[in-house]
């Protein structure tokens, strides 16, 4: 028999490894995305407080009014613009990259192309 490979679960056993090497300061606070079939999230966050600094996602409304979808590539690298946008508002530039568990590829690979060209350093 052939055992079933359940893709989430791989997903997050890499995402449970890697957060235990990088973590977000106040300095430095922490970009994590998360990606759904129909939107994509992004989060900036401060580990040590236990806080979320900045968010934004594909259902924002600046965001969901020029795209008919929240799931492809141009609103990915426009939600990260967005969130480059906020962060640089709060004075942050300096963030560590938390892909999620994610191939950093597609969607993924846009988002933090959009949030570098806005003006943030990782």
């Amino acid at each position: 028999m052939r055992k079933e490979i359940n893709r989430n679960k791989s997903r997050l056993h890499r995402h449970k490894r890697v957060r235990g090497k990088i973590s977000g300061t106040p300095e430095v606070p922490r970009l994590c995305v998360f990606r759904s079939n129909k939107y994509i999230y992004a989060q900036i966050i401060d580990d040590v407080q236990g806080t979320t600094l900045v968010s934004a996602s594909s259902m924002d409304p600046e965001v969901k009014a020029d795209f008919s979808t929240g799931a492809n590539k141009e609103a990915a690298k426009a939600v990260g613009q967005l969130i480059g946008k906020k962060a640089m508002e709060k004075g942050i530039t300096k963030i560590v990259f938390d892909r999620g568990g994610y191939i950093y590829h597609g969607r993924v690979k846009e988002l933090a192309e959009g949030a570098r060209e806005s003006g943030l350093q990782f």
